[in-house]
């Protein structure tokens, strides 16, 4: 289902623009603590997921990326009206994953998270999944040697897509499980608005960590 266009959008969006990183700018400049290890979320939707783990992990730094503006926008929002609740080390950027080469320097990345996205079911629809084979060799450029990947799913067969992807490309996992919630990975997990809808309809959350050595 296509969200309804915001109004106002474009100047609700610059309303945030303390922790907007326009495409093109030095994301590694983004933060008043430049030394935390960098961490990106593809695909953040409306920023739960962000908000929660920049407060939960004051540590590192976090950027957000969504590709589409009108769901960014809901996300900057929660952001800047939470802010107080956790050190300035959240950021985000409106741009489509399919450019990450442009907007991240070499080996500038410690860890990617994948939370729920799109599993674009549709045969031959394969190479738009965030876990194809392309996308993983797209990371492991942007990603510190070792960096991790940790991905989360309600989807069974992306999941095991995923899995076959990780072997195919000689990826480390670290950790799998089809039950994240009554495993031993649960805890401090920090969920998403999908995840807290499915887990409260009694659906198991798939998730994995993998490695790039």
């Amino acid at each position: 289902m296509r969200m309804r266009r915001k109004k106002h959008g474009a100047e609700r969006i610059a309303a945030c623009s303390e922790l907007l990183i326009e495409n093109g700018a030095d994301v590694t400049a983004a933060f008043p603590d430049k030394e935390k290890p960098l961490c990106l979320e593809i695909g953040c939707g409306k920023g739960g997921f962000a908000c929660g783990m920049a407060a939960a992990h004051p540590e590192i730094n976090l950027i957000a990326l969504e590709r589409v503006a009108d769901v960014a926008c809901l996300a900057l929002e929660k952001a800047k009206a939470c802010a107080e609740e956790r050190p300035d080390n959240l950021r985000f950027m409106i741009a489509d994953a399919r450019t990450l080469l442009e907007l991240f320097p070499e080996h500038s990345i410690d860890r990617i998270y994948l939370n729920f996205s799109d599993p674009w079911p549709k045969k031959g629809y394969a190479k738009r999944r965030l876990t194809y084979a392309d996308f993983l060799k797209t990371y492991r450029k942007i990603l510190v040697p070792g960096g991790a990947l940790i991905q989360k799913t309600d989807n069974e067969n992306l999941f095991d897509f995923s899995l076959e992807q990780f072997a195919a490309e000689g990826l480390r996992v670290e950790y799998m499980t089809r039950d994240l919630h009554n495993s031993e990975y649960a805890e401090g997990n920090v969920m998403t608005e999908y995840e807290q809808n499915f887990s409260s309809q009694g659906m198991p959350i798939y998730s994995a960590k993998v490695i790039f050595e």
